[in-house]
C-alpha cells in the first residue's frame, strides 16, 4: 500500500520538496531527438539559433500548464476531454498511440544502446538496445509511482549536471550567447528553427503529466499554483539543458556536417575526448546514457498510462462524464474508488499500473519494435519519430484550446488571454512545422 498523498497543497519551502511530476515530464521529454536537433543546429549555425530553443521551451511550458490545468480544473483526464470533443479526437489518438509506440519503442531502445555500446562494447548497438528495453520493462512493471518518481529524479539531476558541466567546460563566448537571443533566420535555417521550437520538451509524453499529478494526490483548482511551479521548474531545467547542449555542439563541432551522420552524438563524445581528455568523453557518454534512459523509462510508464486510460474512455457511453476514479475499472478494482477522496487519486493510478492494458502496452513498446532494430539505423528511427511528433503537437495544442475555453471545466480553470495567445501561437507554429516537415521529407 502506498503512503497517503498530501491532502492540501504545501506552502513556503515545502512547495519545492513536493515537486515531482514536472521533473518527470522534463526527464521524459528530453531524449535523443532533442540532443540531435540541438547538436546539429549548433554545428551548423553556432549559437545564432539560441532564441529558437528558448522560444520552444516557453511554448512547451504553456502547453504543459494547459495539460495540468485541464486535469485539475475538470477533475478528469485529457483522454476524457478528447472523448467529449467527439469520436474524431479519440479515434485519431487511438491510431496514433499504436503507431507511435511501435516506432518510438525502437527509437528509445536504440538511443540507450548507443552510449552502452560506446562505453562497454561487446555487443552491437541493437544487442544493448534490446537489453535496455527489457530492463525498462521490468523496472516499470514492478515499480509504483512514488518509487519511480525518486528513481527518475536522480537520473534527471545526473543528466542535468553532466551536460551543464560540459557546457561550462567548453567556455562559451558570452557575447555570442547574447547575440543568439536576437531572433533571426540565417539562410537555410528554417527547418532547424522549427525543429528546435517543436522538438524541445517532448510530444505525446506531455499528455502524461496529469496522471503523474493524480498519483501525487493533486486534485482540484487549489493545486493550480503548485502545478504551475512544478511545471515551470521542469521546463526551466529543460531549457537550460537544451541551451547547454547547443553551446557544446556549437563550440566543439561548429562547421561540421552532421546531418547525415549515423554516428550522431558519439561524434561529440569523441571530439570532447580529443580536446579535454578521455574523462570528458566518459562524462558525456554517461550523461547521454542518463538522458536516453530517463526518456525510455518515462515513456514506458507515462504513455502506458495514456493507453490504459484510452481503453477506459472508449468503453464509456458517448456523453457520459468520466471521473478519474473510473480508471480503476481498467484493472477490475472497483473497490479502489471507495477509499476517501483525498487518498483515492494515488491509489487509482497505482491500480492502473497493475492493469492488463497498461502492461499490454508495455509489452507493445518493448518487443514488436525490436524488429526495427535490425535495420541498424538508430538515427534514421529518430528522424521518423520526429515526424510523428510533429503530427501530434498541433492536435494537442488545438484540442487544449477547445477544452480550456469550454464549460467543461470550472471558471477559474479556464484560459485567459495570455494562455489563449500562447496556445494559439503554438497551434499555428506546430501546423507550420508539420507542413514543413512533410515537404522536406516527401516534397
Amino acid at each position: 500500500m502506498e503512503t497517503s498523498p498530501q491532502v492540501a497543497p504545501p506552502t513556503g519551502r515545502a512547495r519545492f520538496r513536493g515537486l515531482g511530476p514536472g521533473l518527470l515530464a522534463a526527464a521524459t521529454g528530453v531524449g535523443a531527438g532533442d540532443l540531435i536537433a540541438t547538436m546539429v543546429a549548433g554545428a551548423e549555425y553556432g549559437t545564432l539559433l539560441l532564441w529558437a530553443a528558448v522560444l520552444g521551451t516557453g511554448l512547451k511550458l504553456a502547453l504543459g500548464e494547459g495539460v495540468g490545468r485541464w486535469h485539475l480544473a475538470s477533475g478528469s483526464t485529457l483522454l476524457d476531454g478528447w472523448r467529449r470533443l467527439g469520436r474524431w479526437a479519440t479515434g485519431f489518438f487511438a491510431a496514433y498511440i499504436v503507431i507511435w509506440g511501435f516506432v518510438y519503442g525502437a527509437t528509445a531502445m536504440s538511443a540507450v544502446g548507443l552510449p552502452l555500446n560506446a562505453l562497454f562494447g561487446g555487443l552491437p548497438v541493437r544487442g544493448w538496445a534490446m537489453i535496455a528495453g527489457v530492463v525498462g520493462l521490468v523496472l516499470v512493471w514492478l515499480q509504483r509511482y512514488h518509487v519511480f518518481e525518486k528513481f527518475m529524479t536522480v537520473l534527471v539531476l545526473f543528466k542535468f549536471v553532466s551536460v551543464v558541466s560540459i557546457a561550462v567546460l567548453v567556455a562559451p563566448d558570452l557575447g555570442n550567447l547574447a547575440n543568439g537571443l536576437v531572433p533571426r533566420l540565417p539562410e537555410g535555417s528554417t527547418v532547424y528553427v522549427l525543429g528546435l521550437i517543436g522538438g524541445v520538451g517532448g510530444t505525446i509524453t506531455m499528455a502524461a503529466y496529469g496522471y503523474w499529478m493524480f498519483a501525487k494526490g493533486w486534485r482540484g483548482t487549489g493545486w493550480l499554483s503548485m502545478m504551475r511551479l512544478d511545471n515551470a521548474v521542469g521546463y526551466v531545467m529543460t531549457g537550460i539543458f537544451v541551451v547547454a547542449m547547443l553551446i557544446v555542439g556549437s563550440t566543439v563541432l561548429f562547421g561540421q556536417n552532421l546531418t547525415q551522420s549515423d554516428s550522431g552524438l558519439l561524434v561529440l563524445g569523441t571530439a570532447l575526448g580529443e580536446r579535454y581528455g578521455d574523462w570528458a568523453r566518459l562524462l558525456f557518454l554517461i550523461g547521454f546514457l542518463a538522458v536516453t534512459s530517463s526518456s525510455l523509462l518515462g515513456v514506458w510508464n507515462g504513455v502506458s498510462l495514456l493507453f490504459a486510460d484510452l481503453t477506459r474512455t472508449i468503453r464509456l457511453p458517448h456523453g457520459r462524464k468520466a471521473d478519474v476514479g473510473a480508471a480503476a475499472v481498467v484493472a477490475g478494482e472497483e473497490a479502489v474508488v471507495e477509499v476517501e477522496p483525498e487518498r483515492a487519486a494515488g491509489y487509482r493510478v497505482s491500480a492502473v499500473e497493475r492493469s492488463l492494458p497498461f502492461r499490454g502496452y508495455l509489452l507493445w513498446l518493448t518487443f514488436p519494435p525490436m524488429v526495427l532494430l535490425f535495420l541498424d539505423k538508430p538515427f534514421g528511427l529518430t528522424l521518423v519519430y520526429g515526424l510523428l511528433g510533429s503530427v501530434f503537437m498541433p492536435f494537442l495544442a488545438i484540442t487544449l484550446m477547445l477544452l480550456l475555453n469550454s464549460e467543461r471545466i470550472e471558471r477559474d480553470g479556464r484560459s485567459g488571454w495570455l494562455s489563449n495567445l500562447l496556445l494559439g501561437a503554438s497551434s499555428a507554429l506546430f501546423l507550420v512545422l508539420l507542413v514543413s516537415d512533410l515537404v522536406e521529407r516527401f516534397g
